[in-house]
Order: structure tokens, then C-alpha cells, then sequence
């Protein structure tokens, strides 16, 4: 809402419109994983490019329930997978790079609740997935980090900070654990028709 109209506008109004818009993001959020049900890889697809507005390029497969919270801020390049279970938080802004493997049940946040805050607000800061990072199964990654061309995040592991390129990193926290060739040529072209 525009700063004049929440210094103006009548508490009831404020009130009404509130409840509103919730209501509407919740409507959202449930049509979003309705979407993400449909055995269709094409249709599923094109709902969520053009209905809900998530950018993706060129031969990219986002698979079968998969969540997304404000998709409109999300952008995956292109020949990347994106798995079952997978969560990208596009609130803060969301950018994945081209070829990028997200395993199954893996999140990646941008936005959270600050515990430190009185009134527990939130805080949060935009991700960025560079080309060619895998991100095993379970992982997670919280805002403002940003992952390194060729990096491998382990499964299970909790990202915290950013990772330099091709390193590979592990636990909780994450921490290196190895480097990765830096040769990579791949091109993902995984897409399952009913994925």
C-alpha cells in the first residue's frame, strides 16, 4: 500500500483491506501447489510462467510438488532440474543459474523471522544459485547467501554463507569440504513428460 494511503486511510478501511489481501495470498499459495499436482510437465509448466509468473529459461524442468512462495520473483536459467519437494522463496528475490541441479526436498529461503527482534519481524536479503551448482537432497539454503559457479552443496547441509566457487561444502553449517573441477561443460536435458 502507498505511504499516504496508510498515514490517511480510515483504521476500518486498513482493516478490511488487510484481511483482503491475505485472504488473496493465501488463494495464491494454494492454486500454486494445486499447480505443482498436475502430471502434465508442459502444462504445469506454462501455468506457472504464465499465471503466477516465474521465469525460466530454455529446456528447464521444474518437477512435481514443488512450492513456491511469491513465484514472481523467481528466475531459473536455462537446462536446469528442479526436483519433488523443492521450496524457492522468491520474496526477496530468487535467481537460479543455468544447469543447476536441485535435488529432492531441498529449500531455498530469502526471506525469515529475525529472533532477535522484539516484535519477531522479519528480515531477509536476495539468493543467487550460480551455473552449474548442484544441490544435494534435503539441503538448504537462508537468504543472502550466494552460491558459486560449480559448487556442490552435500544433502542435508544448511548454507549460512556464501560459497566460493567449485567448492564443495557439507554439514551444519555448511563448510567446505573439497573443491570440484572447474572444466564443467555439462548441459542438463533431464525433463520427465509426466515428471
Amino acid at each position: 500500500m502507498p505511504e499516504v494511503f496508510r498515514q490517511r486511510a480510515p483504521l476500518r478501511l486498513k482493516l478490511f483491506l488487510s484481511r483482503w489481501y491475505w485472504r488473496w495470498v493465501d488463494a495464491r499459495d494454494y492454486f500454486i501447489e494445486i499447480v505443482g499436482v498436475i502430471p502434465s510437465h508442459a502444462l504445469r509448466l506454462f501455468l506457472y510462467r504464465r499465471i503466477f509468473g516465474v521465469s525460466f529459461g530454455q529446456a528447464t524442468s521444474i518437477h512435481r510438488h514443488c512450492r513456491f512462495y511469491r513465484p514472481a520473483g523467481v528466475v531459473i536459467g536455462a537446462h536446469s532440474v528442479v526436483n519433488r519437494d523443492v521450496l524457492l522463496d522468491g520474496r526477496s528475490g530468487l535467481r537460479i543459474g543455468d544447469n543447476v541441479s536441485i535435488s529432492e526436498g531441498s529449500q531455498i529461503l530469502t526471506l525469515e523471522h529475525d529472533p532477535n527482534d522484539p516484535a519477531f519481524g522479519w528480515r531477509g536479503a536476495p539468493v543467487v544459485i550460480g551455473n552449474r551448482v548442484f544441490l544435494g537432497a534435503r539441503s538448504t539454503v537462508l537468504p543472502g547467501v550466494t552460491v558459486g559457479e560449480g559448487a556442490v552443496v552435500a544433502a542435508g547441509a544448511v548454507v549460512t554463507k556464501n560459497i566460493q566457487p567449485f567448492t564443495i561444502v557439507g554439514g551444519v553449517p555448511a563448510r567446505p569440504i573439497g573443491q570440484r573441477r572447474s572444466d564443467l561443460s555439462y548441459q542438463l536435458t533431464y525433463r520427465k513428460f509426466l515428471g
